[in-house]
């Protein structure tokens, strides 16, 4: 069982969130140039990091925020969690 510490609600139990998937995936361009072969490598062949690494979670049964976690994949230690940033923030 994981412990999220929502910036919003607090420390909640890992049931109240669905898993979102990585923060920062590499996918292949829209542009149409790439092919089945770079989308079949980009998801079902992509890393599987040991170690820190950014996950969203969204906070279902709380206040439905969408939450950017670093977790720790060997430990599960939470790192941090913060709101994301948009596109414009990061830049």
């Amino acid at each position: 069982m994981l412990l999220l510490p929502c910036p919003c609600c607090g420390l909640r139990d890992q049931s109240e969130f669905a898993y979102g998937g990585a923060a920062n995936p590499r996918l292949p361009p829209l542009n149409g140039r790439s092919g089945q072969a770079d989308w079949h490598e980009a998801v079902h062949r992509r890393a599987n990091p040991r170690g820190p690494h950014r996950e969203l979670w969204y906070h279902a049964m709380g206040c439905e925020s969408w939450i950017e976690v670093e977790r720790d994949t060997q430990t599960h230690a939470i790192l941090s969690a913060r709101l994301p940033l948009s596109q414009e923030e990061e830049e």
